[in-house]
């Protein structure tokens, strides 16, 4: 009981309320530091992309990448204080997180190996945001690459969290022009020359409307022999990501003037033969 009635709990009340005071210091400090920094580093590189320094993509990459590190730094330096305030020897403790490291170094390789790829990555320039790219069994737009994980957004609205190390082999769609394929099917019964001829000049209104076609499109002739149709390729140049919506234009168009040329796109007919019961 003396031992309890001789502590000073004004004295424990008022330290306490020091530390409290000033984590709530080192916490605002930090909120304004990390704000005022993401706002310098989304300044800097809004410049960059003004003067064309870089394409839009690329910028968004390194961007996202600046702050993350950044905040990670900020997070650093923030608990580093935050132990020198409770007494404890950040330097050792960091000696000692070697050691552990150390020990813990052979457990943690698939961490180092995804920081290395998401490192080589960058540093090659094989993707950057926007780009639509395969790879580790998923396909769509690049949302974000860091050093440990690339985000994938799927064309059904999914986000894929891919870890850099299974990024073994990747294709990137969106480098250069991209291509739109149409295939049209005809009737036997039709004239190919006709159709091509018709078809063309479905093309050449379209490269007049569509800004965002480079070359063609052009009909490159039979390419296939069906069990019911002739089918007819038309291919063309797109700026990157428009080619989808250049072979939607194209399909539409194409159908309505075969149509009013009164040539037959064949499709699957069903046949239902009724037996009767013979009469008793």
């Amino acid at each position: 009981m003396n031992f309890i009635e001789n502590i000073n709990w004004a004295e424990i009340a008022l330290e306490a309320g020091i530390i409290l005071l000033k984590l709530i210091a080192i916490l605002i400090v930090f909120q304004i530091v990390r704000s005022i920094g993401k706002k310098l580093i989304h300044s800097s590189f809004t410049k960059m992309q003004e003067k064309k320094e870089m394409s839009l993509g690329r910028t968004k990459t390194l961007q996202a990448l600046t702050v993350s590190i950044f905040s990670y730094v900020i997070i650093f330096i923030t608990l580093v204080i935050v132990l020198g305030i409770f007494g404890i020897n950040a330097a050792g403790l960091i000696a000692g997180a070697g050691i552990i490291g150390l020990a813990v170094g052979f457990g943690a390789q698939g961490l180092v190996s995804d920081v290395v790829t998401g490192f080589f990555l960058l540093l090659e320039k094989q993707i950057d945001v926007g780009d639509y790219v395969t790879t580790a069994g998923y396909g769509g737009i690049v949302e974000e690459v860091g050093l440990r994980t690339t985000q994938i957004r799927s064309f059904d609205g999914t986000l894929n969290y891919i870890p850099n190390r299974e990024i073994t082999l990747l294709s990137n769609h969106s480098r250069g022009n991209m291509r739109a394929l149409v295939d049209i099917g005809i009737s036997y019964d039709d004239n190919i020359d006709k159709a091509i001829e018709v078809i063309q000049g479905v093309c050449d209104k379209v490269k007049e409307e569509n800004e965002n076609i480079v070359e063609g499109p052009n009909v490159l002739g039979v390419h296939n022999l069906g069990a019911s149709d002739v089918v007819l390729r038309v291919i063309a140049k797109t700026q990157n990501m428009e080619q989808w919506g250049a072979e939607r234009q194209l399909r539409k168009a194409i159908k309505e003037a075969l149509d009013q040329n009164g040539i037959e796109i064949p499709f699957p007919h069903q046949v239902y033969i009724e037996k009767q019961q013979a009469a008793r």
